[in-house]
C-alpha cells in the first residue's frame, strides 16, 4: 500500500533508490520534518518521475562501486542527476576507505551550509569506498573529511548538490539541521504533512482494498512492528483479521513454565498475549511449534542456515494454520499483513515485486504510528528482538549442552539490571550472547574450564546505525559478578563495543 501523493497537501521530495540500506531511513526523516517523501526505484523512466511532480529530487546512491565487474545502474537512463562520472567528473578507489564516525571540515560558503558553518568542524557517519577525485564543470568541493576526502559539493546554478555522508542516521548529530536547511531555506519546500493524515488515509486503502467481505491473516512476532501492523488493519476491518503467534518466532517471548530447550526469553509470552487480548483486542491464536523448529536447527552451526530453516519451518507452520482457518471460514483468506523494521526489510533481498534491485544481503532474515493506535506506551518501548529469538544469540549449534539456558539466565540478569538502574529507556537494544568458547578460571577455590557470554548494549533510534553504549564500570562490575555468581557454567563476561557500521547489532 502506498499513499497518493496527490493527496497530500504538501511538497513531495522524491527519494530514487538505488540499494543505499539508508534510502527508507531518509524517506523516514524527512517526513519527521512535516515534508511528504515518497521512494521509488532508481530505475524508474523518466515519466514515471515527472508525472510525480516532485520538488526536490534525492539519490540515494548504492552498495555498487564505479569500478566493479558490474557497476550501477546508469542514472541517466532515468534522471541526469548528478553522479561525477555521468556530468564529466573521476571517481577512483579511495587510498583509505571511511566507515563509522568522521570529522569534516566546511572549508567555503555555500548554499548546503550556512555562513556560520565555515570553519566549522562536525562529526559525521561515514560509510564509502570510492571517492570523487576530479568534479565536473560547475561543481566546487565545500567540506572535506579530516582524511581530505571530497565531503559535499554543490553546483547551485545547475542545482544539484552532494554529500558523500549520511545526515539521515542520528550519528551525525547536525544531519538533521543539514537536511532542514537544504528543504527548506535551499529548496525552498513548504511543511504541511502529518501522520495522523497517513493513518486515516491508510485505514481508508486497507477498507478499499479488503473490501467488506475478504478476510486477512497476519504472522505476530510479538515485536513492535508486526504488532502495529495488525492494530492498523484490525481497526480497518476488525475480526475478519485473524493473527498467528508462533512462539518459536514471537521476539523471543515465552511464559514462566520456559523448558530448557526453547529459544525465548524468560516469562514473556503470558505478557504479550495479555496486551493483545487485554488492551488491544487483536483475534489471536497463539501456536508452541518449539520442538519442530528445534529438531530442524540440530548440529547446524552456519548462521545464515539457521535463519533459513528457521524462515521454511514459520512459512510450514504458517502454511498449516492459514489451511485451517480456510476451512473454518469456507474461503481462503484473501490478504496477509506483514509488520518488520526498516533494517530488517533493507539488510534483506529485497522481496519480489519492490521494485527494488541493488541493495545487498546483509541478513537473509527479517513509534509513531503506534502511539496514534494507542499501543501500550511499554510495549512501544520494548527493544527490538530477532525473529529466531535466541537461535542467533547461540553461536554455534542451539541444541548442544545447556546453551539455551544458560543464555536465557544471563539475559535476564543483565535486562533486569539495566531496567533497576533506570537505563532501559535510553538503550535502543541490549542482549547477552552464548559464544562457542570455554576459559579457565577459579570459583570456589577450584579450576574451572566454563563457558563466556559477551554483553552487547546500543543506542540508535532505528537500527540503521547504532553506537555501544558508555556503562559506568561499577555498573559492569555489579553485573558480572551476578552472572558468574548466578549463573552455573559461566566464569567470564565481556562486553561488544563496536559500532554499526562495521558491526551489525545482532552477531548472527
Amino acid at each position: 500500500m502506498a499513499m497518493d501523493p496527490k493527496a497530500v497537501k504538501s511538497d513531495l521530495v522524491l527519494i530514487l533508490d538505488f540499494g543505499s540500506q539508508y534510502t527508507h531511513l531518509i524517506t523516514r526523516r524527512i517526513r519527521s520534518l512535516s515534508v511528504f517523501s515518497l521512494c521509488i526505484s532508481g530505475t524508474s523512466d523518466l515519466k514515471s518521475i515527472t508525472d510525480l511532480n516532485p520538488s526536490v529530487v534525492i539519490l540515494s546512491g548504492g552498495p555498487h562501486s564505479v569500478h566493479t565487474l558490474t557497476p550501477p545502474p546508469s542514472l541517466t537512463a532515468s534522471f541526469n542527476g548528478p553522479n561525477p562520472t555521468r556530468l564529466g567528473g573521476e571517481v577512483c578507489v579511495g587510498h583509505k576507505q571511511e566507515y563509522g564516525r568522521m570529522e569534516i571540515n566546511v572549508e567555503h560558503p555555500s548554499a548546503l551550509f550556512p555562513s556560520e558553518k565555515v570553519g566549522h568542524k562536525q562529526l559525521v557517519w561515514m560509510s564509502h569506498g570510492d571517492e570523487a577525485t576530479t568534479l565536473p564543470p560547475g561543481f566546487h568541493v565545500v567540506a572535506r573529511s579530516q582524511q581530505g576526502a571530497v565531503a559535499a559539493i554543490e553546483n547551485p546554478s545547475s542545482k544539484f548538490y552532494g554529500l558523500q555522508y549520511h545526515p539521515e542516521v542520528t550519528h551525525t548529530p547536525e544531519g538533521m539541521e543539514t537536511l532542514r536547511h537544504f528543504l527548506f531555506n535551499v529548496c525552498g519546500v513548504e511543511a504541511g504533512w502529518k501522520m495522523e493524515d497517513v493513518m486515516e488515509e491508510e485505514i481508508k486503502v486497507i477498507k478499499d482494498i479488503v473490501g467488506t467481505e475478504e478476510h486477512v491473516i497476519c504472522a505476530l512476532s510479538g515485536g513492535v512492528d508486526s504488532t502495529v501492523a495488525a492494530t492498523l488493519v484490525h481497526k480497518a476491518i476488525g475480526d475478519r483479521l485473524h493473527c498467528v503467534l508462533l512462539t518459536m518466532a514471537c521476539s523471543g517471548f515465552l511464559n514462566k513454565v520456559c523448558h530448557s530447550s526453547c529459544v525465548y526469553r524468560y516469562k514473556e509470552r503470558e505478557r504479550v498475549m495479555e496486551t493483545f487480548e487485554k488492551d488491544l483486542h487483536l483475534p489471536v491464536v497463539c501456536v508452541d511449534a518449539s520442538n519442530q523448529f528445534l529438531s530442524k536447527l540440530k548440529g547446524v552451526t552456519d548462521p545464515e542456515m539457521k535463519r533459513k530453516i528457521i524462515g521454511k519451518e514459520f512459512i510450514c507452520i504458517f502454511d498449516a494454520f492459514a489451511q485451517e482457518l480456510e476451512q473454518k471460514l469456507g474461503k481462503k483468506p484473501a490478504y496477509l499483513v506483514q509488520g518488520t523494521l526498516y533494517p530488517d526489510v533493507i539488510e534483506s533481498c529485497p522481496p519480489p515485486g519492490s521494485g527494488r534491485t541493488h541493495s545487498h544481503t546483509i541478513k537473509s532474515h527479517h513509534n509513531v504510528g503506534g502511539r496514534i493506535l494507542e499501543v501500550p506506551e511499554g510495549f512501544l518501548k520494548r527493544h527490538p528482538f530477532p525473529g529466531p529469538g535466541l537461535a542467533v544469540r547461540v553461536l554455534g549449534d542451539v541444541t548442544e549442552g545447556n546453551a539455551l539456558e544458560i543464555l536465557r539466565q544471563v539475559d535476564e540478569i543483565f535486562i533486569q539490571s539495566i531496567k533497576d538502574a533506570g537505563l532501559y529507556d535510553s538503550i535502543w537494544q541490549a542482549f547477552a550472547v552464548f559464544l562457542p568458547v570455554r576459559s579457565v578460571g577459579v570459583q570456589g577455590d577450584q579450576r574451572t574450564h566454563s563457558h563466556v557470554v559477551a554483553l552487547r548494549a546500543v543506542t540508535s533510534q532505528d537500527g540503521m546505525t547504532a553506537d555501544w553504549y558508555y556503562f559506568e564500570h561499577k555498573f559492569l562490575d555489579d553485573v558480572a559478578r551476578k552472572i558468574c555468581n548466578g549463573v552455573r557454567g559461566v566464569n567470564r563476561v565481556v562486553q561488544d563495543i563496536t559500532s554499526k557500521p562495521p558491526s551489525t547489532i545482532e552477531w548472527e
